[in-house]
């Protein structure tokens, strides 16, 4: 019992500064990290999430059953793939995706600029997720949505999500832990009540809203695009602190054990919005779509006590990386470490804010512009650590250096390339071009241009001067050491071995 019991917590042996700072802006210690079950428990708060009964809903309304299936096998594929790739980089660094953009062909004031759109992801989903729970409360209690009530509603519930997270992956393993199986118990309810007042309707009758085009098809396929990357990201957070030694088989298994779950939820979010459809009149598709309205409509008070639970699961996970995205900001801008735990209040403050003027009617437009900024960022990194270190040898392969002492501010390779992909994007999202292609065409043009950049400047940008303290077999190292100013591909790289 006891070794069942290993599998599914943390390290017991951390302090409270630990547990509180989590490493936010340092390399993860090998002492300090989790076993996979672990981690995927604390993965279902994300799985469970509100916003992807929404999704399905989404999806569902605009390619219908089967054809959704299409897009929606290339983000469990896509995001499978992508995740465990970069949650293998950061278990072995024991980095965060932040501090691994430093060395990973931005530098760290790059890294700052890409930690910063991160950070703004997880503002918005704090957003969206809070104002599901917001909109439960004051349609029960009759109060107005955008109103100071409505306000203080949002606030409040986000101050007891803050304290559900303030020591981080500790505090935030016990909520999961607890949660899930209340999760479950009250979601139970909802179906028996939901099969016993209507008629469920099956996927035969998911029907769209309009006819399936190409326009219709490639509009779905970029709302699974805009997940595929930041799930793996999300993901990531957490598996950073898996053991240094997981193979890609373990940090598939933890993105497919987070997923699993997610799909559940995607395909019970269509099911609901087709079986309440007949049973509503004026903007009905919206509200069948919107679970605040959707649990409390089919089950009372119940239904928003169920809301409040998923609510506050998800919103830990959205401050946890929000502050951790905004720490590596602040740390490579200003050298400024307040401590992560302090971010999470300026997650907090920027949601109360941007709630009230209602910044979701800009929904669509955001997840475009987000979706060409996180995309383009994760691929470009992906691509210098597989292209760049491995195939090209421009960097050694065997670490990724995130000091800013031995970095430059900026390397042009990642910036460079980010922005020209970026602009790419802009033109989809001003209608040059139709918008649902933006995101693919920046997150292909991103990691070629970073490829050609990078073999330009031969991967002189990596390094402002190479670390004294690690050892590799790297033989640019000594070089670089010895104050030579040579290049990777002129002095050719063996496999290397971090001791």
């Amino acid at each position: 019992m006891s070794k069942w019991k290993e599998w599914f917590q943390g390290p017991q042996d951390i302090t409270e500064a630990e547990a509180v700072e989590d490493y936010a802006v340092g390399r993860v210690p090998s002492r300090y990290r989790w076993p996979i079950p672990a981690i995927i428990l604390v993965l279902l708060g994300n799985s469970t999430a509100m916003f992807f009964f929404s999704f399905g809903a989404e999806m569902s309304y605009t390619i219908g059953w089967p054809t959704m299936l299409i897009p929606l096998l290339y983000f469990f594929i896509g995001s499978t793939i992508i995740g465990a790739c970069t949650m293998k980089i950061a278990s072995k660094e024991g980095l965060s995706m932040s501090l691994l953009t430093r060395g990973l062909g931005f530098g760290y004031m790059g890294s700052a600029v890409t930690s910063l759109i991160y950070a703004v992801n997880y503002i918005f989903y704090f957003i969206f997720e809070g104002t599901i729970v917001t909109h439960a409360i004051a349609h029960y209690a009759g109060i107005e949505i955008n109103s100071v009530g409505g306000i203080a509603i949002f606030a409040t519930l986000g101050a007891i999500t803050i304290w559900f997270v303030w020591k981080g992956m500790s505090s935030m393993q016990f909520l999961q832990t607890w949660g899930v199986p209340i999760f479950l118990i009250l979601f139970i309810i909802g179906l028996y009540q939901l099969g016993t007042n209507y008629d469920i309707v099956g996927t035969a009758s998911w029907m769209p809203k309009d006819d399936i085009t190409a326009t219709t098809m490639w509009t779905a396929l970029n709302l699974a695009n805009g997940q595929l990357v930041f799930q793996g990201l999300l993901a990531t957070d957490y598996g950073r602190f898996a053991k240094p030694t997981i193979t890609y088989k373990g940090t598939a298994t933890i993105m497919i054990g987070m997923l699993i779950p997610m799909f559940v939820v995607i395909f019970l979010g269509a099911m609901l919005a087709y079986t309440l459809l007949p049973n509503l009149q004026e903007n009905a598709y919206a509200l069948a779509a919107d679970p605040g309205f959707v649990f409390p409509f089919v089950m009372g008070i119940l239904g928003v006590v169920f809301a409040i639970i998923t609510q506050i699961r998800i919103n830990v996970m959205n401050l946890y990386s929000g502050s951790l995205a905004l720490s590596n900001t602040m740390d490579s801008m200003f050298n400024y470490r307040p401590g992560r735990q302090w971010w999470m209040l300026a997650v907090w403050l920027f949601g109360v804010v941007f709630y009230a003027v209602n910044v979701l009617q800009y929904m669509g437009t955001f997840l475009a512009i987000t979706g060409i900024l996180t995309n383009t960022w994760v691929f470009i990194i992906l691509t210098d650590y597989y292209i760049c270190r491995k195939v090209l040898k421009l960097a050694p392969n065997d670490f990724v250096e995130y000091r800013q002492e031995y970095l430059h501010s900026w390397n042009p390779a990642g910036i460079i390339s980010l922005s020209v992909a970026v602009v790419i994007g802009a033109l989809g999202v001003f209608k040059v071009y139709p918008i649902y292609y933006a995101s693919f065409l920046s997150m292909l043009a991103g990691p070629v241009l970073h490829v050609i950049i990078s073999s330009m400047t031969k991967g002189k940008y990596y390094f402002s001067k190479f670390p004294e303290d690690v050892e590799t077999s790297w033989p640019h190292a000594g070089n670089q050491k010895n104050g030579q100013n040579k290049s990777a591909i002129e002095l050719g790289i063996s496999k290397s071995r971090r001791i």
